[in-house]
């Protein structure tokens, strides 16, 4: 089997980590398969994606083409915002050419696709053959445009598969319920995500003075996207009791080309100072190994303000056998259950947050206990190798359904 992978992005977002492990599961249960990544640059997933054994092709998408997304056209005036969209529309065409013609030099089997962008894209030159996998990793009802496009193009997918049953559910309610759509959980690897290993000196990368002995550490890992909770951490902490054993992290930095949707790093510092926290909060910037930032944590914090399609933090941080505080909407309140292997709060509850890092810093024991069970928890739904299979399956059912429709004609 021959498999060409589709990503938008060069950096290690969450579903560019979830590709990265689909590479490296391949590569340990099917040795004999090709498997083809087409990036829009060099960068972290092409570098990852060669040592993995998985051969990388660079096709620059243009810069009006990576820039467009709807969550930075929204609020514009009509003008620029039509502006964007015809900038963005020119490009496209002379792109799709450039990838049709590299999928023909690699001549794939599937067509494996991650973002929006790459779904449309891949299905406006879909004939037939190879067979086109949808990996969804995000909400369509939410996006007009996506919704549209996508709906227009499904009957050319051969699967679709969604990282959480809350994304199928969506994209059923979008896409019809007679689309392929099947659900499997992100995988997480439970050796580089354990909780024996190296840590980082968060301190020393944030700027800080070294935190005295005993100091409970809690962090928001997070890419600097504007839904990830970063405003609701920041007042959370502020009402604590300054004289609390605790500092507080923000780790991670702007890793998308989409222009309006994240903070960048000055906007951050800005942020941060507005709450009057910069000597309670660190920014580390973006780390390469989260997992030996979540080692130096005690309590991982996930706070996004809307539903969240899965959540990889959250099953990261539970894997490195940490105490998971979650924002409980979407398809990261299926990974945990509250007081078991996690805390729970809704989403943008600020004092409902703020109770719950008070809590487990003031009770090791509950921390302990809830670590325990959240990383036997992770050990049992993301597992790397059932989600390895579960994806061989969906691949040689769509190559086999794409086979029959040709010879029949259709």
């Amino acid at each position: 089997m021959r498999i060409a992978f589709l990503s938008v992005s060069a950096e290690m977002g969450g579903s560019e980590v979830s590709l990265l492990e689909l590479v490296h599961g391949l590569r340990r249960r099917a040795r004999d398969w090709s498997l083809h990544v087409i990036v829009p640059r060099e960068g972290p997933l092409a570098d990852r994606v060669r040592a993995a054994g998985g051969t990388v092709h660079v096709l620059a998408l243009p810069d009006q083409l990576a820039r467009f997304g709807e969550t930075s056209i929204q609020g514009r005036a009509l003008m620029p915002r039509g502006a964007a969209m015809l900038l963005a529309a020119a490009s496209l065409g002379p792109y799709s050419r450039l990838l049709a013609r590299r999928l023909a030099e690699i001549d794939p089997d599937i067509v494996h696709t991650n973002g929006f962008k790459m779904h449309v894209l891949a299905a406006r030159r879909a004939t037939g053959a190879p067979a086109l996998v949808w990996h969804l990793h995000e909400y369509i009802s939410e996006r007009p445009l996506s919704r549209a496009l996508l709906r227009r193009y499904v009957s050319r997918c051969a699967a679709i598969v969604a990282n959480s049953h809350s994304v199928a559910t969506d994209a059923a309610s979008v896409l019809g319920i007679d689309a392929r759509i099947s659900t499997v959980y992100n995988a997480v690897n439970s050796s580089e995500f354990s909780p024996d290993g190296d840590t980082l000196d968060l301190d020393a990368l944030a700027g800080l003075p070294a935190a005295p002995a005993g100091t409970v550490r809690v962090g928001l890992i997070a890419t600097f996207g504007r839904w990830k909770g970063h405003e609701t951490f920041l007042e959370a902490i502020r009402r604590l009791d300054r004289a609390a054993p605790l500092r507080a992290y923000i780790v991670g930095g702007p890793l998308y080309d989409t222009a309006g949707s994240q903070y960048t790093r000055g906007e951050m510092e800005s942020l941060i100072a507005s709450y009057g926290l910069e000597r309670q909060v660190g920014l580390t910037g973006f780390v390469e190994r989260p997992a030996a930032a979540m080692r130096a944590l005690d309590i991982v914090v996930h706070a996004s303000t809307k539903p969240e399609p899965f959540g990889l933090v959250i099953a990261e941080g539970m894997a490195c056998g940490r105490a998971v505080i979650v924002s409980a909407a979407g398809g990261a309140d299926e990974l945990v259950t509250d007081g078991v292997d996690a805390l729970t709060h809704p989403p943008a509850d600020v004092a409902v947050l703020a109770r719950c890092i008070e809590q487990l810093t003031a009770d090791g024991a509950l921390r302990g206990r809830l670590a325990a069970a959240a990383r036997q928890s992770a050990l049992r739904k993301f597992d790397p190798d059932t989600f390895t299979r579960a994806f061989i399956q969906v691949y040689e059912d769509a190559h086999a359904r794409t086979r029959v429709m040709a010879t029949h004609g259709h």
